[in-house]
């Protein structure tokens, strides 16, 4: 309930692993705004310290944002120290009970999405191309790709064209549906472009 009512202002992040074409372990840390599902912050790392973490955080938060609160689980490299920096960012720090990861439901949806909708179907080579994948993945995620939770709505909506809107189930006349392939076929989005006369 507690989300329920204050996901405005509530900032979730976990660490997941992925494993390279070459048996590497690469860690990647994402903070998804709950409120809008927005992807705000994602990095890769092959060896995650608390440090980096701290880092991770003053990039995305800038303090121009409402958020109040920032959810995480029990993992080592949330230490101390993390939380004593997001405490001095002016976030108060919710961490979610040890072996109960529903409590960070969004944050571990999230994980699951990209697994399901990217890292399932590709082996990245090494952290760059890890790296590319995810960046068009996440692009694709906050701009593209429809989300049931927001009615199905999309966090940041873009229109690649300045395409047309679509009432009920026909298509305008004066428009076609254009489609842009992501990660390489993967998937694609579409719109309504204008045709012109």
């Amino acid at each position: 309930m507690f989300v329920c009512n204050h996901a405005r202002d509530v900032l979730a992040c976990d660490f997941f692993v992925t494993v390279t074409a070459t048996f590497r372990l690469l860690y990647v840390f994402v903070v998804l705004d709950v409120d809008t599902r927005r992807l705000v912050h994602w990095n890769v790392t092959e060896h995650p310290t608390a440090e980096w973490t701290v880092q991770q955080f003053r990039t995305c938060i800038t303090g121009e944002s409402a958020h109040r609160f920032v959810v995480h689980d029990h993992d080592t490299v949330f230490s101390n120290a993390v939380d004593r920096a997001l405490n001095a960012m002016g976030l108060r720090v919710l961490k979610a009970p040890t072996a109960v990861p529903q409590a960070n439901a969004y944050c571990e949806r999230v994980i699951g999405t990209v697994r399901r909708e990217c890292l399932d179907w590709v082996i990245p080579l090494n952290e760059p191309h890890l790296r590319r994948v995810l960046a068009e993945w996440v692009i694709h995620y906050n701009q593209g790709r429809p989300h049931a939770s927001l009615g199905p709505g999309i966090p940041d909506r873009r229109s690649p064209n300045g395409g047309g809107q679509c009432t009920g189930h026909a298509i305008r006349a004066d428009c076609r549906i254009a489609a842009e392939p992501i990660l390489g076929g993967l998937h694609h989005e579409y719109w309504l472009d204008p045709v012109a006369a």
